[in-house]
């Protein structure tokens, strides 16, 4: 065999056939925690969507009541501008106070939206704000860590080749390249770890306070309406009360003698 390899006094050096076959490379990131981090991402991507639902459907919410105060007021004053009411002053009585109750209705209106752009719209706005910034390191981790596995392979390239002046140099330097990435990534990636999971539990917390004060709002605000319509209804009536049905069979029994009118024309 030594006279195979040698020709003459110069030796031939014996070269591993099996050099060249590198180990398998062992992934920077497990697949379990890649695939935990991909969970990770998708729960936050769904509470994104959430609350972007949450703040137009806000933003309607506010729109809504502002219509309905307008168009009850139109009901008024439409009415209180018609001949009818300016020759009949008990039914332009009647309208006026309606009219001065939708005024006051108004108010607590106001009030109600106010809250409610102050407990929900604006903190869901601000949560909103917050997920961009999470894309944006969830990009740079993936940037990283494909910066990582390029500087992994590089350094496995030259492992495998021969132990020659450039190979080392080249080895040396793509080791310190691979530390440099490994840092980076390792700090890019226990951020997110740590911070995703915790920006999520975190959402019962963040919305109860907010949930809270609109219901508050809500039952304030549908008090408020009832006293309101209440005194209206007490004072068109004479401080009668009377029930649903009683209004309906007074409303068909004039009803009835309307369509019991006869007109004769000559």
């Amino acid at each position: 065999m030594e006279r195979l390899l040698s020709k003459g006094t110069v030796e031939v050096p014996v070269r591993n056939p099996f050099s060249r076959l590198s180990a398998p490379k062992k992934s920077v990131v497990s697949r379990a925690a890649e695939r935990e981090f991909e969970k990770e991402v998708k729960k936050l991507e769904e509470l994104e969507e959430v609350t972007k639902r949450l703040y137009k459907d806000g933003k309607r919410v506010v729109e809504a009541n502002t219509a309905l105060t307008k168009a009850e007021r139109r009901l008024t004053q439409d009415l209180l501008g018609t001949v009818l009411c300016q020759s009949e002053d008990e039914l332009r009585w009647t309208v006026e106070e309606w009219d001065h109750a939708l005024t006051t209705l108004d108010m607590h209106m106001q009030e109600t939206n106010s809250v409610l752009q102050k407990a929900v719209i604006d903190p869901v706005r601000k949560l909103n704000s917050v997920f961009p910034n999470i894309q944006a390191a969830v990009k740079r981790r993936e940037q990283s860590l494909q910066e990582l596995q390029k500087c992994q392979s590089k350094v496995s390239k030259y492992q495998d080749r021969d132990r020659t002046g450039p190979n080392i140099v080249k080895l040396d330097a793509g080791k310190r390249a691979l530390v440099v990435a490994q840092n980076e990534f390792s700090s890019q990636n226990a951020a997110l770890v740590e911070d995703m999971p915790r920006l999520y539990e975190g959402r019962i917390q963040y919305f109860q306070p907010s949930l809270e004060t609109l219901i508050k709002s809500q039952v304030q605000h549908t008090t408020e309406a009832f006293k309101v319509y209440s005194e209206l209804s007490n004072t068109m009536n004479g401080q009668k009360d009377c029930s649903n049905s009683e209004y309906a069979t007074h409303i068909q029994q004039t009803l009835a003698e309307i369509k019991g009118l006869s007109i004769t024309v000559d």
